[in-house]
């Protein structure tokens, strides 16, 4: 069976595979790679369920790549998903919205499995801000450190923020953002579900002698009360789910003033709506998916939310994973010593097939600029180039 999928997919670039003692080569040409696979059991349940089992048999140590690593084999195989793209089947409409219903208690689980990690292994990868989100490449040669930066300064330039206004920031991360929004002027408000961040945002903002600026609560974005000048989201709504698209935006237009500015910056699909990737749903983020636009504007238009600004950024998140999987990859002892080689080689399949995502299957990231009146931004966006 694994032979036959073989052929099919790999129809112009050919890969070496090996099971036990039996090896053959798929596609046209001289194999660019070997594909191990343990045993014929592993490499059936890769015929039936390649999605998943994939990624499975990676973690397990029962696939290995000679040639190349995990990264190449994933590229590989992208360049011939995007000829012979596959089909989700015909209950994927509703199996994701019941696997992204996300109320308050599923979020929270949802959100502890993936954020609630030890510090010291998104130290491992992550700028020292620890910003966990698509960084901003100004120029090719730019360090991560910088991308990041520049990430944050755009994001606050969309907010056109002024000095003691009240911003949310709705998934507050480990608190980067915050005390940049705070350093430039604000009063800010952020939420996350994760305990881990919220104790170190606390900590963070106590340290920089923010504290009394900076209020960063463990709370549902949806348990808010009062308004705020502006908001801001990064990184969040990709956790949301489908079916609460609604609830979010409306939530947004409840919050905001009637003069205030809010920006999303969230990943999102080039094509038409699809669903979770089925091996990232299963281990990574539980509850996760990734939008098209036409998913998402639908929900704007009926909160009443002006869309006074788009922005798609394309190989940005490539550009980024590429440097956590390398800085991940150079410290993967201490990951090891961390957690086990298990989760190491879960972590090294999620960074690279992210990447690939980013890369060739066309997954991006845009950044949403919404108000409630549409004269409460300037009618250019020469206020971002200032």
């Amino acid at each position: 069976m694994l032979r036959a999928l073989a052929n099919r997919t790999f129809s112009t670039r050919a890969v070496n595979i090996r099971i036990g003692t039996t090896e053959f080569t798929a596609g046209p040409g001289t194999p660019e790679m070997t594909v191990v696979i343990a045993d014929p059991s592993t490499a059936l349940s890769i015929a039936l369920n390649p999605e998943l089992a994939v990624g499975d048999a990676f973690m397990d140590g029962q696939l290995t790549i000679e040639g190349g690593d995990i990264y190449d084999f994933l590229l590989l195989a992208a360049s011939q998903m995007s000829i012979h793209p596959m089909n989700p089947g015909l209950l994927w409409r509703w199996k994701r919205r019941l696997d992204q219903a996300n109320d308050r208690l599923r979020a929270r689980r949802n959100v502890h499995h993936h954020y609630d990690l030890t510090l010291d292994f998104y130290r491992l990868f992550l700028d020292g801000d620890l910003q966990y989100s698509c960084a901003l490449f100004e120029t090719p040669d730019a360090t991560l450190e910088q991308a990041q930066v520049a990430k944050k300064r755009r994001l606050i330039d969309k907010l056109i923020l002024r000095p003691d206004q009240r911003v949310l920031d709705i998934g507050c991360g480990w608190g980067g953002l915050g005390l940049s929004l705070a350093g430039a002027g604000g009063r800010v408000t952020g939420v996350t579900l994760s305990t881990e961040q919220h104790t170190t945002a606390r900590a963070r903002a106590v340290a920089a002698g923010v504290a009394d600026r900076v209020d960063f609560r463990l709370q549902d974005y949806r348990d808010l009360d009062g308004t705020f000048d502006r908001i801001i989201s990064v990184g969040m709504f990709e956790h949301v789910g489908l079916p609460n698209y609604q609830e979010y935006f409306d939530t947004v237009a409840r919050l905001l003033t009637p003069d205030g500015v809010a920006v999303i910056h969230a990943i999102g699909r080039r094509g038409p709506p699809s669903r979770t990737q089925p091996w990232i749903a299963k281990h990574v983020f539980p509850g996760g998916y990734i939008p098209s636009l036409s998913e998402v504007l639908p929900a704007i238009e009926r909160s009443g939310l002006w869309v006074t600004d788009m922005e798609v950024l394309r190989l940005h998140y490539a550009e980024t994973l590429k440097i956590w999987r390398e800085r991940f990859l150079a410290r993967r002892a201490e990951a090891v010593a961390l957690y086990d080689e298990r989760f190491c080689r879960m972590w090294e399949f999620y960074l690279a097939s992210s990447e690939v995502g980013f890369r060739t299957l066309g997954h991006m990231v845009f950044q949403i600029q919404l108000t409630r009146r549409q004269d409460a931004v300037p009618l250019t966006r020469a206020y971002l180039c200032d």
